[in-house]
């Protein structure tokens, strides 16, 4: 099988840029029209920076979070300086969850939580596309490690 990387879906994030942007041109447009005038300095570039940080800090978070799957194994990967890797067998896999909001429904994304034998085994990945596909494709491959195929001859 193909490995299968998985990442938190980028449609919130543009939603996001997009409304930062609206935001971002009505107060440009609203001192323009009003302060300007009465002499206020500008802040153009201050405010770029205010405005559109948090939708940078997510873009990157979004970067820096990752799911492998790739053999028998599932890597759960977070973090940049410090780097945090959560590894699941996927043979030990008892539960697949897809849980959505009435926003992610709209969208068709949703939070799927992966449950395996033993202890802290709840692993949940936020806003993934696709999550009922997602979900078939990881029980679809645990299913295959723990009922092997006969060869055949």
């Amino acid at each position: 099988m193909t490995d299968l990387t998985i990442r938190p879906t980028a449609k919130f994030l543009i939603a996001r840029f997009i409304a930062t942007g609206v935001v971002f041109v009505a107060i440009e447009i609203w001192y323009a029209t009003s302060l300007r005038d009465k002499g206020v300095p500008g802040f153009f570039p201050f405010a770029v920076l205010i405005i559109f940080f948090p939708v940078l800090l997510r873009f990157i978070q979004r970067q820096l979070t990752a799911v492998k799957l790739s053999g028998d194994r599932l890597k759960y990967e977070t973090g940049f300086m410090s780097k945090t890797t959560r590894t699941m067998q996927l043979s030990r896999l008892q539960d697949v969850r897809v849980e959505q909001r009435p926003l992610q429904r709209m969208f068709n994304v949703g939070d799927i939580s992966i449950e395996t034998a033993g202890e802290n085994s709840r692993l949940t990945i936020p806003n993934v596309d696709s999550p009922h596909e997602l979900a078939d494709e990881v029980l679809n491959r645990a299913q295959a490690l723990q009922n092997p195929r006969p060869s055949q001859q």
